[in-house]
């Protein structure tokens, strides 16, 4: 038990912020509403709950971020659809969708050829300043912006993938049937970063929002890296899930 100054025992429970109290009369309030219900003005919930307007704005703000509202700008605030639950497989955008009963479509932003910096080299197996393919595409599930993805392949291996990709749904399934190269396995890394303004344009979402990033380094039966891609997620649409199974024991390696 802590101690003051005075000498007076001090309460181990920290006290509950305004804006705390305010977020958990919303979560009790939306939890009998239907998504796209609208909710009240800020204005219109500080003057019901005898609060700031500022308490109210930080209420609502992580709300959004949990993606337990969603903001429309011009227009208001309103329930958002529950999370899409997302498990991390070696498989295509549009493999993953399918397996949810979603379907997967994209839009293509751009194909360029790039050189590859020191990281990226290091990383596909090849020397700095060769030839990549750059191709940036929207995902969409069910026609919502779901992900930016950017995948960098060797120029050299997969000649004419910039002006095939411009024709072909699943990048996968091109290398698959138009250069024998099936993914075999992966390494992932998974990072939180606010929205910086091109991904909130491209996902209908606010600069700063949290975003997950998922970088994947993909390889072929024999090994050889293929691909290293970048996927920008909305934190507040997506639960990232990942299947785990038992190391192995100590001593048995």
């Amino acid at each position: 038990m802590a101690i003051t100054a005075r000498g007076v025992a001090a309460d181990p429970i920290a006290r509950e912020p305004k804006y705390y109290t305010v977020k958990r009369h919303l979560l009790n309030a939306i939890s009998s509403l239907q998504p796209g219900a609208a909710v009240p003005t800020e204005r219109e919930l500080a003057a019901e709950l005898g609060t700031s307007r500022t308490t109210v704005r930080q209420a609502l703000l992580e709300l959004v971020a949990e993606g337990r509202l969603i903001r429309r700008q011009g227009s208001g605030t309103y329930v958002a659809d529950g999370k899409i639950t997302w498990p991390l497989h070696l498989a295509s955008f549009t493999e993953q969708a399918a397996a949810h009963g979603l379907t997967a479509s994209s839009q293509l932003l751009g194909v360029d050829r790039v050189a590859a910096d020191e990281g990226t080299a290091e990383r596909l197996g090849i020397r700095v300043g060769d030839a990549l393919h750059q191709i940036d595409r929207l995902r969409f599930a069910d026609e919502t912006p779901m992900a930016v993805e950017r995948s960098l392949l060797p120029a050299n291996r997969f000649p004419f993938l910039g002006r095939k990709i411009r024709k072909a749904g699943s990048l996968h399934a091109l290398l698959a049937a138009d250069y024998g190269v099936t993914l075999r396995r992966g390494e992932e890394t998974i990072d939180t970063i606010p929205a910086a303004p091109r991904e909130a344009a491209l996902l209908d979402a606010d600069v700063g929002v949290p975003m997950l990033v998922v970088r994947r380094r993909s390889f072929d039966s024999r090994g050889s890296a293929v691909e290293w891609g970048t996927t920008w997620f909305r934190g507040d649409r997506i639960t990232l899930v990942a299947h785990l199974s038992p190391g192995i024991p100590a001593g048995t390696a």
